[in-house]
C-alpha cells in the first residue's frame, strides 16, 4: 500500500482541486512532487522501494507518466522525483518535500538517528502542506521510538488534550486474553487477518506455540499488540479486558482516591464504586505539552470544586488523599466531610494519607490491586487518560514486595492516575474490612 501511494503521489490526481457539478471532489497532480521513502537503514528502504520499482517498470506507468525515468535507486519524472533516504544521510533540512513514507518507525530511536530524521521530514512536509505515512510493527514501550511517540500523540488527540492536526491512526489487534487457549487464539487471529486471505492462520499459531517464541514477541509480531514493558506493572491486555460500558449513576456509593501535584506531575481524583470496584476518573489535570505548558500550574480551585461535586452527586463513604502539596485543602475537606466518612485514612486523619511514610501498606495494597486487574476483578470505563497513566506505571521492588513508579526519574510519562486508583482501592478495602460498607436496612416497627 505504501508503494502504491508513493506511485500515486508521483503523478496521480492527489491534490484537492474543488468540486465538480455533481458535488464530487476532484483532484489534480502535484506540480512538483517530491517523495521520500525513509528508514534507518538502506535495507529497510528496499522494503518499499523494490515494490515501487516493480510497479513502475512492469505496468503501463511509462505511457501514463510523462518523462518517467526509473533508475536503480531513484525515480524521476518531468517535474518530480521519488527517492529512498536513511538516517545516516546528511541533513535534509529545507527540502521541498510533498510526501514521505516512514518505514518501521518502531525502530527509529535517538541512538540510530531516527528521531532526528523524523523531525526533519515533518518540518519539510509542514512547509509544503505535505503528508506522511508511518508503516510500523507494534513498538516496545519505553524505547521512545518514533512509532511510540506518534501513538502517544494520537492518544492525546483522542483524549482532547492535544490539537488534532489531521492524524489518522489505524491499529487493528487480535484481542486474545489467554494465548494458551487455541480456540481463543484462532478466533482472534482469524478476525485480525480477515482481509489478508494469504495469511495461513494455522502457521501463525504454530509460530506462536513454538517454544522459542517469547509470549511478548508473539503478541507484538503476530497479534499486533503493544505489550507491557519488561518492568511494566499492568499488562495492556489485562487492563483492556476489565473495560465495561457503564458509568457512575447519581447516588452511587463510592470511595475516593486523590493524588495531587502543583506543576510537574498530574493531579487526579479517582472514584471507585463499592459494589463492583468500578474505577472512574472524576478529574485528571496534567501539564499540557508544548508552549501551553510553560509556567503551567494546576487549577486548585477546579480541583477543590471537583471534590465538593463528588460529595454532592454521590454517597462518598471513604476518601484517601496523599497529603504532599495539598495539606491545606485536605484539612478543609476533612472539616467539611469527616462526619460522612465511615473509615479513616489513619488513626488521627479521616482523609490524609502520607504515601511517603507508609511504604509497607501501600506496597501490599499495590500487589493486591495488580492481582485484581490480572484476574479481571476490577472494572473501568475505558477512559484513555486513565489507561495511559496506568500502563505507564513500572514495577519497583522493595523490601516489602513490589510497589510502583515512573519508568525513570523526571520522566514525562505520568503515573498519578494509578496512584489515585491505589488510594481509592485502599479506602474500599478498609471499608469492606470494617463491615460498614453494607447498606443499612432500616426497619420501622409500630406498636399499637
Amino acid at each position: 500500500m505504501a508503494a502504491a501511494l508513493s506511485c500515486c503521489a508521483l503523478s496521480a490526481d492527489v491534490v484537492f482541486d474543488g468540486f465538480d457539478a455533481q458535488g464530487e471532489a476532484v483532484g489534480r497532480p502535484h506540480p512538483s512532487p517530491h517523495i521520500q521513502l525513509a528508514a534507518v537503514s538502506q535495507d529497510q528502504t528496499d522494503n518499499t522501494m523494490s515494490l515501487v520499482l516493480a510497479m513502475l517498470r512492469e505496468g503501463p506507468a511509462a505511457d501514463a507518466i510523462p518523462g518517467l525515468d526509473v533508475g536503480l535507486t531513484r525515480v524521476r519524472t518531468r517535474t518530480g522525483r521519488l527517492e529512498p533516504v536513511t538516517a545516516s544521510a546528511p541533513s535534509r533540512e529545507g527540502q521541498r518535500l510533498t510526501d514521505a513514507i516512514l518505514d518501521e518507525p518502531h525502530l527509529w530511536v535517538t541512538s540510530n538517528g531516527g528521531i532526528r530524521l523524523a523531525a526533519t521530514l515533518r518540518r519539510n512536509l509542514g512547509k509544503m502542506g505535505g503528508r506522511s505515512l508511518e508503516t510500523t510493527n507494534a513498538w516496545t514501550p519505553g524505547e521512545e521510538s518514533v512509532a511510540e511517540q506518534t501513538a502517544a500523540y494520537a492518544d492525546k488527540i483522542a483524549e482532547g488534550s492535544a490539537v488534532d492536526v489531521g492524524l489518522m491512526r489505524y491499529h487493528p489487534q487480535a484481542h486474545v486474553k489467554n494465548l494458551g487457549d487455541p480456540t481463543e487464539l484462532r478466533a482472534g487471529l482469524a478476525d485480525l487477518y480477515a482481509d489478508a486471505p494469504w495469511v495461513d492462520v494455522d502457521r501463525v499459531m504454530a509460530e506462536v506455540y513454538d517454544l522459542g517464541t517469547h509470549p511478548a514477541d508473539a503478541r507484538r509480531f503476530y497479534l499486533n499488540q503493544v505489550v507491557t514493558a519488561e518492568d511494566g506493572l499492568v499488562a495492556p491486555v489485562d487492563w483492556d479486558a476489565c473495560r465495561i460500558d457503564e458509568r457512575l449513576a447519581e447516588g452511587d456509593r463510592i470511595v475516593l482516591g486523590f493524588d495531587g501535584s502543583i506543576r510537574e506531575d498530574a493531579t487526579v481524583l479517582i472514584a471507585c464504586r463499592i459494589s463492583d470496584r468500578l474505577f472512574v476518573p472524576l478529574g485528571i489535570w496534567e501539564r499540557p505539552d508544548g508552549p501551553a505548558g510553560d509556567g503551567w500550574e494546576v487549577d486548585r480551585e477546579a480541583v477543590d470544586e471537583a471534590v465538593h461535586t463528588a460529595f454532592t452527586r454521590y454517597e462518598v463513604l471513604a476518601f484517601f488523599a496523599d497529603v504532599e502539596h495539598w495539606e491545606s485543602y485536605i484539612d478543609g475537606w476533612t472539616r467539611t466531610y469527616r462526619e460522612r466518612l465511615l473509615v479513616k485514612a489513619s488513626v488521627r486523619e479521616p482523609i490524609a494519607w502520607d504515601m511517603r511514610g507508609r511504604l509497607q501498606q501501600s506496597t501490599l495494597a499495590n500487589e493486591r490491586l495488580v492481582a485484581a486487574v490480572a484476574d479481571g476483578k476490577v472494572r473501568h470505563t475505558g477512559d484513555p487518560r486513565l489507561r495511559r497513566q496506568v500502563l505507564n506505571a513500572r514495577r519497583r521492588p522493595n523490601r516489602y514486595g513490589v510497589s510502583f513508579g515512573k519508568d525513570r526519574r523526571g520522566s514525562k510519562n505520568k503515573v498519578d492516575a494509578w496512584a489515585g486508583c491505589l488510594l481509592a482501592d485502599m479506602a474500599r478495602h478498609e471499608l469492606e474490612a470494617s463491615g460498614r460498607a453494607r447498606p443499612v436496612d432500616r426497619k420501622v416497627v409500630v406498636f399499637r
